[in-house]
């Protein structure tokens, strides 16, 4: 048995939490589980928690919300006053890259996903191997706010090489 049981969330920090939270909720049927930081309350921030989560000097949160899409790990989306704001990665960069969502219905979810406002980089294509089987299909879509967003479905389900200890996980 492993010690880690599975992936809990994702964390991720965007410009608008509630711009966010409308894409997410238009585009990919997300439902909001709580906000653990309101404008309500007061900012998140000073030395404790700049040392606590590596964040910037004199940045603050303002807002944290988590969400649920589906059956696949929670998104915890973050908003900040007071700190830098770089650029989205690309996928070419160093670090957490993309959100990859399963769906069973690629073409209806590329048309859900871009009626919120989600801009495809290309047309639906084939996945690479081990993914590439019989009816397959992908493709990448940039956020309102610059981030990136897989759209997947493996209906015929993935081959594996011979030497390969697991499985992937595929949402129920």
């Amino acid at each position: 048995m492993s010690i880690v049981r599975g992936m809990n969330h994702i964390g991720l920090t965007v410009p608008d939490i509630e711009s966010a939270t409308a894409f997410f909720k238009k585009g990919l049927d997300a439902k909001v589980a709580y906000d653990s930081q309101t404008l309500d309350d007061p900012p998140r921030g000073g030395a404790e928690v700049e040392r606590f989560l590596g964040i910037p000097k004199g940045s603050e949160i303002v807002k944290k919300r988590m969400i649920v899409i589906g059956s696949g790990p929670n998104i915890e989306m973050f908003q900040f006053e007071n700190a830098s704001s770089a650029e989205p990665l690309d996928l070419a960069d160093h670090g957490y890259t993309h959100l990859s969502f399963y769906t069973d219905d690629l073409e209806a979810a590329f048309e859900k996903l871009k009626s919120a406002g989600g801009v495809p980089l290309s047309e639906i294509h084939e996945n690479t191997k081990y993914e590439d089987t019989q009816g397959s299909g992908t493709v990448y879509f940039k956020t309102p706010w610059g981030s990136l967003i897989e759209l997947q479905s493996i209906p015929n389900g993935y081959y594996y090489p011979e030497d390969s200890e697991s499985e992937v996980f595929v949402p129920e």
